[in-house]
């Protein structure tokens, strides 16, 4: 797929404003998406929207194809008769500028299961049929999360593979023990889905009707400790006798780390994922694509190869490039659902192999306006160099604001930049490389939310290879205001990128 000439922003919903401590889908996501219209942007990228675990990070979640329940608005089942005003009294003040995910989550949790209690006594037979309905349509993932989850809550938070050894390895006796005993657990991580997808769906179809296409992320890894792994062990390099990742996902020392990025993550069996025809990859592409309209693969190039790191390194300074089936999978993803609008995340050690698969099914890559100034005028990232088969940002989440990226460039690095741009916009170096990035050939430009407000290091999402403290950001109210949006209104119909509205 070919994007047209437009213009976007990237905002996780976690960020949006919200008394219940994190952004989540309800009323301040429809003034967002309003927003986006009424700047003439036609896409809104979000982040991995699954279920997080330890460090709250998006991209380490608990399913690869479940919703997150932090992201349910509570008003949203208040409407529907599932909790009430008083479940609202005595609200604590939460930090405006930042989620505090612990005290968040101490706040939804019980108003979710009050929501539940009150489904499975009050709801309708229509509501009924509903739930029933989903149930069976994400069956082939939802039984095996919803009973992950309860077990994960009964041993106490503990990574799967330090269970009970019987249900560990899903012995078929222990699995029917345990869905007996944790009944009315299962059934409440069920309903939590049920109300995901219902809100999101309904969130999605209204920026649809508004022109406005989301872009979702697949990270091309999954944690160790989530229900893919502990219900698909075969199709993950694992070491047989403890659980644990025998080869882990990794990054070798790159821009962001002079050691590399060791995620942890266990990598996959790829001989025995393509002896099951890829089964697993197409139950995701399948899921991501039921709930947005393009994906990003994030670490595109792991499909061509992968870094390899053995258990017991403590950096990814040690590993190795192992060779990958991409094209066989992407070919059966092709064959089974056509064409899909897929954006390829093409950064870091890319290799002439990785870009030939990239262009074989003619996914865009990524440009990063940050990574523009290193190299002189052969640096890719410049954007004379540009096709225009590509989507540029001016950074992503892993890169520090605009702001803060230029405030800490030594006075020889800024030159670069000056030299470059020939002058820096009065308003501010965030507005000059907006300005580059929409004025550039790319089909697809976009601007992460923090770079549009032109704020500094303080609002970045994520400082890569730090286990915790991200993912929190989120902005007021008032940073939706008509100055902004009339500005990018302005630079997006100059540049070539507004919708055709007649």
């Amino acid at each position: 797929m070919l994007f047209p000439r437009s213009s976007g922003m990237l905002l996780h919903p976690t960020s949006f404003p919200s008394r219940f401590g994190i952004g989540d889908m309800g009323i301040e996501a429809y003034r967002f998406i309003d927003f986006l219209v009424e700047s003439d942007q036609q896409y809104w990228q979000v982040l991995p929207l699954g279920p997080t675990g330890y460090g709250n990070s998006p991209y380490s979640c608990y399913s690869a194809m479940a919703g997150n329940p932090l992201l349910i608005n509570p008003e949203l089942l208040r409407d529907d008769q599932l909790l009430a005003d008083e479940d609202f009294a005595n609200l604590p003040e939460f930090p405006l500028d930042y989620v505090d995910f612990e005290r968040a989550i101490a706040l939804k949790v019980p108003l979710l299961k009050k929501a539940c209690e009150n489904f499975k006594a009050k709801a309708s037979p229509v509501q009924q049929k509903e739930f029933s309905a989903f149930c069976q349509s994400k069956e082939n993932w939802l039984e095996d999360y919803a009973l992950f989850m309860a077990l994960k809550d009964n041993f106490g938070g503990v990574s799967w593979n330090n269970w009970e050894p019987e249900i560990a390895r899903r012995e078929p006796e222990s699995l029917e023990k345990w869905r007996q005993q944790l009944n009315a657990e299962i059934y409440y991580y069920k309903y939590v889905q049920f109300e995901f997808f219902r809100q999101w769906t309904e969130l999605k179809c209204y920026a649809n009707l508004r022109d406005i296409k989301i872009i979702g992320d697949i990270p091309i890894y999954v944690a160790h400790d989530s229900a893919d792994v502990w219900s698909h062990p075969e199709i993950f390099c694992l070491d047989e006798a403890t659980g644990e990742a025998a080869l882990m996902a990794g990054v070798p020392p790159d821009y962001f780390s002079n050691t590399g990025q060791l995620w942890g993550n266990p990598v996959y069996n790829w001989e025995k994922l393509q002896a099951t025809n890829f089964e697993w990859w197409v139950q995701r592409f399948e899921a991501i694509f039921s709930y947005v309209d393009v994906t990003r693969i994030d670490h595109f190039r792991g499909f061509e190869a992968y870094w390899a790191v053995k258990r017991g390194q403590e950096t990814a300074m040690y590993g190795e490039w192992i060779k990958a089936p991409g094209t066989a999978l992407l070919d059966l993803i092709n064959e089974k659902f056509g064409n899909l609008p897929i954006i390829a995340e093409d950064l870091g050690v890319i290799t002439p192999e990785v870009e030939a698969l990239r262009d074989r099914y003619e996914f865009p890559g990524m440009k990063i306006l940050q990574f523009a100034f290193n190299s002189g005028p052969g640096e890719p990232f410049l954007p004379f160099n540009y096709d225009r088969n590509c989507v540029v940002y001016t950074g992503t989440h892993d890169n520090d604001t605009t702001v803060g990226w230029f405030n800490q460039l030594q006075h020889y690095e800024r030159d670069d930049v000056y030299r470059y741009l020939g002058c820096i916009d009065p308003q501010g170096i965030h507005w000059s490389l907006i300005r580059m990035g929409w004025m550039s050939v790319a089909n697809l430009a976009i601007v992460p939310y923090q770079d549009l407000l032109g704020l500094g290091t303080d609002a970045r999402m994520n400082f890569p290879g730090k286990p915790e403290g991200n993912w929190g950001w989120r902005y007021r109210p008032e940073a939706l205001n008509w100055e902004v949006r009339d500005r990018l209104k302005s630079m997006t119909y100059i540049s070539g990128r507004a919708p055709n509205k007649n």
